[in-house]
């Protein structure tokens, strides 16, 4: 494990109350920080059944986890592609798992019939974290001064803002706005977000079910959060759900990101830095949310290059996007260096189009250190978000378009001195 991984740890508290209106709680939590597990779960279907559905869903997931956690190790060792995929599997499995065991339970149990439970979990690896969510329950990251919902809840109200079919102003109060339209355990499978995050000294993670989120404004937690101790929150928020109403089950899991001067100073947390900041510079993908961006991110991998080294060669094939975290680069052209690249500059976006020949050669000019998006992997990503799907459409088109009005202006530039050209000449051969 790198020097990161080690130095870099969790405190993690949490806190779930019955409400003020509520005679049964239903919904479940675990903090395991051995384990870097944490988890909430609001579970339906009546007394006893809710209740059961949200215990179980958290056991299997972790009993699975636990199984498992070698692929957590190798995410912290060495954060490649397949790692990551690995992890990120793991958590849907284990959401399918607990999913099966209730759908099951419940069919041999008419008692509990149709019992499920949303889910939402942060499964730690090194400077990596997997979420895993399922329903109305969410995830907030708050990081560098602002907050960050990183889920989207699966609300058929949800569903209609995305389509703009409501406002927000109707969805505050639409006699729909409590039903769930994915759960964990209503069927025998159910499809699973997952989400891989790069975990950062100070980060502070909550995690919640909708008995707290129903009271309190996204606008809120940042507050909330830099004026209180971690351990302090989570009584805070429940005590805040509860003032306003409390007609809710409430459930709040605090995980804060703590690390020593090293991790603090460390390349990684500077490169983890640098990546989200490069990428929003980007016009491709400037107008996507914090989450999407961090869904791009997900996909990125690194490359390092000496001095001297080609990244692309003018007319060869290229399906790959590379943004620049450290070094330099110099675009060449026919042989003759055109441009110079440093920090947060990119290239080889038209690559994600398709695989036409680059257009120049890019060479490394000093020790270089690269942010790789594939195309592959980009469209995959695309297919699974259709909202993001269609902004990085539009973003494409936009980046187009601003081409060939520049091309279209240099060429009729080009026309007009060719025009006087033309008009100046019978007049010097004269």
């Amino acid at each position: 494990m790198g020097a990161f991984a080690v130095a870099l740890t969790t405190e993690a508290f949490g806190l779930t109350d019955v409400g003020r209106k509520r005679q049964h709680n239903e919904d479940a939590m675990m903090v395991d920080a051995s384990l870097g597990l944490f988890m909430v779960a609001d579970g339906m279907g009546g007394h006893a059944a809710g209740e059961v559905a949200s215990a179980r869903a958290t056991e299997v997931v972790k009993q699975h986890i636990a199984a498992n956690r070698h692929l957590l190790k190798d995410l912290a060792q060495n954060p490649t592609a397949d790692s990551r995929s690995a992890a990120a599997a793991l958590v849907e499995v284990a959401v399918q798992r607990a999913c099966a065991d209730i759908y099951r339970t419940a069919m041999t149990d008419a008692s509990k019939r149709g019992m499920g439970t949303t889910f939402v979990c942060l499964a730690v690896g090194g400077n990596k974290g997997v979420i895993g969510h399922v329903g109305d329950s969410r995830v907030y990251l708050v990081r560098h001064g602002q907050c960050h919902r990183l889920t989207e809840d699966h609300t058929l109200v949800a569903a209609q803002l995305k389509a703009g079919t409501i406002t927000k102003e109707q969805a505050a109060t639409s006699q729909y706005r409590n039903v769930i339209t994915r759960a964990v355990g209503i069927q025998e499978s159910v499809q699973v977000d997952t989400l891989i995050v790069d975990l950062m000294p100070g980060d502070v993670f909550l995690l919640c079910s909708d008995g707290l989120h129903g009271y309190i404004e996204d606008e809120e937690i940042l507050p909330l959060v830099a004026g209180l101790q971690p351990g302090d929150l989570p009584r805070k928020l429940v005590e805040m759900a509860n003032e306003r109403g409390g007609k809710d089950n409430i459930t709040a899991v605090v995980v804060k990101v703590a690390g020593d001067s090293a991790a603090l100073a460390s390349e990684e947390t500077s490169e983890a830095q640098s990546r989200m900041e490069a990428l929003r510079k980007i016009p491709l993908f400037r107008h996507l949310t914090y989450k999407e961006q961090t869904a791009v991110l997900s996909i990125a991998t690194t490359r390092t290059y000496p001095a001297g080294r080609e990244i692309v060669v003018e007319g060869q094939p290229g399906e790959e996007l590379f943004v620049v975290i450290r070094g330099r680069v110099a675009i060449e052209k026919n042989g003759v260096e055109i441009a110079e690249l440093r920090s947060g500059g990119h290239f080889g976006e038209m690559g994600l189009i398709d695989n036409a020949p680059r257009s120049a050669t890019v060479r490394a000019t000093e020790p270089t250190r690269t942010m790789v998006i594939a195309r592959s992997d980009l469209m995959g990503l695309m297919k699974r978000e259709a909202i993001l799907a269609v902004k990085m459409l539009w973003s494409f088109v936009q980046v187009l378009s601003d081409r060939l009005r520049a091309t279209n202006s240099e060429l009729s530039e080009a026309r007009q001195e060719l025009a006087v050209a033309q008009a100046i000449q019978p007049f010097a051969e004269d």
